[in-house]
């Protein structure tokens, strides 16, 4: 492992390069696409089309759809601060306050409440990631890291 995979991997076990917001491509075209669209005024090109092609009649919503994907990019990892969680993570609180690299070094990970919120996204993903940090080292831990997403 580099020192980039070190960064790469957050608090609570999980590897941030395999985010589907992080650096996101996605969220690069979102923007692309939602210049372009502005720039020849796709709008009012919708508004004269909706008659005769019926998802122009959701031309806003699908606008909003794309401002979303858009506003899901992260650059930085959580390691450093990002904000790669939809909301606060407390975990991201907890592991500086107990001086400690990650969740890996605490003993009451396993137990924590404090994963629920990652439970839908992400099963039991971190704490089996902890649990293999904890057996090869920071150093080698990534090679054997679990799915990011389940349905991946």
């Amino acid at each position: 492992m580099n020192d980039q995979d070190k960064v790469l991997t957050a608090y609570c076990g999980l590897y941030c390069g395999d985010c589907i917001r992080y650096k996101s491509k996605a969220a690069d075209l979102a923007l692309e696409l939602l210049n372009e669209l502005k720039r020849v005024n796709f709008e009012n090109y919708a508004k004269v089309k909706r008659g005769s092609i019926k998802h122009f009649e959701r031309y806003g919503e699908m606008i909003k759809a794309i401002e979303a994907i858009n506003n899901l990019k992260c650059d930085t990892p959580c390691r450093l601060g990002g904000d790669g969680c939809d909301k606060p993570c407390e975990i991201m609180k907890c592991v500086p306050s107990k001086k400690l690299k990650g969740c890996w070094e605490c003993r009451e990970f396993e137990e924590c409440d404090k994963f629920e919120f990652l439970k839908p996204f992400h099963g039991d993903g971190p704490q089996k990631n902890l649990k293999k940090i904890k057996k090869y080292g920071l150093d080698n831990w990534s090679i054997h890291r679990e799915k990011f997403y389940p349905w991946l």
